[in-house]
């Protein structure tokens, strides 16, 4: 069997087309290792059985119940079986920009399945919704085995294109999800910060544990160029002749403390932030996001 760290490696999930397989290898590779089964919520109360489905945890089979029926059910417990998950997929045009494997909205699309597939299998249900200056589409949560196909076919008619305004897509986000519950964003959150922190600051206000994958290139993060070039700008339009070297120093300037005031919005407002880069192991990317988790129910 191929190394996991590698075999979760953007460069080889690049090589599995459909989505579904993609998710399963990457959450099927990543629970082969030590890593404890992630969770979102926290069983507290005992609600009621259900019949014993295969990949249930053992650990949760009621046992004096299979001693008296020779059937095997599950416990249920009612913070476990009323957790809703919302995924919130960043669509706009700077999405489509990558210069490794996969660029920003394969990366996140993969990702968004992979969360997706750990919910359902949790059976827990999850959401999806994909954004750019306006709703593109609105996959409302579900518990169903047949979600997660519902999730991809979602992510896979939500091209990328247009302009974002994330203020605008948390708000409204905000009000669709009466429920309290998870919400997941991905998301390279190009557009106005004090607004996009705003809208983020809602989500939470409404009750919302909210989760932030910061996804970025490496060409966004590190700026690379060197010689004579021409930017493009994806949701603009304008291109930009010039020589890379000049800039360097002040687009690091500037995307650091981009950074830093994202990060620190977040740490204020209590939102589980990461920054996620696009070479960044699948499989690492989801040992994070459960650290978090168990560190969040611990707390």
């Amino acid at each position: 069997m191929p190394d996991s760290k590698n075999f979760l490696h953007p460069e080889a999930i690049k090589r599995i087309d459909r989505l579904d397989l993609r998710a399963q290898h990457i959450v099927e590779g990543f629970m082969s290792g030590s890593h404890r089964s992630p969770y979102f919520g926290q069983s507290v109360e005992f609600l009621q059985h259900r019949e014993y489905q295969l990949g249930d945890d053992l650990r949760h089979v009621d046992w004096q119940v299979w001693a008296r029926q020779d059937r095997l059910y599950i416990k249920q417990f009612e913070e476990e079986t009323n957790m809703r998950v919302q995924m919130l997929v960043d669509v706009s045009s700077s999405m489509q920009y990558g210069n490794g494997p996969l660029n920003k909205y394969e990366y996140a699309a993969t990702i968004a399945t992979s969360l997706a597939y750990l919910v359902l299998k949790k059976h827990d249900a999850v959401g999806c919704v994909t954004f750019d200056e306006k709703i593109r589409q609105n996959l409302p949560t579900r518990s169903k085995h047949t979600q997660l196909n519902s999730i991809i076919a979602s992510l896979e008619n939500s091209k990328p294109a247009d302009k974002t305004n994330l203020n605008e897509i948390f708000t409204a986000a905000a009000e669709m999800f009466s429920r309290k519950g998870v919400v997941i964003v991905v998301s390279d959150l190009f557009g106005d910060t004090d607004a996009t922190l705003k809208g983020l600051r809602m989500l939470r206000q409404r009750g919302h544990d909210v989760l932030l994958f910061h996804l970025l290139d490496d060409d966004e993060l590190d700026f690379p160029f060197t010689g004579s070039m021409q930017f493009d700008d994806l949701e603009s339009n304008i291109q930009l002749n010039c020589n890379p070297k000049a800039l360097r120093d002040g687009y690091l300037k500037e995307i650091n403390s981009f950074l830093e005031t994202i990060k620190i919005g977040c740490a204020r407002a209590a939102i589980d932030y990461a920054l996620v880069r696009t070479s960044d192991s699948m499989g690492a990317v989801l040992a994070s996001f459960l650290s978090r988790r168990i560190a969040r129910n611990r707390g």
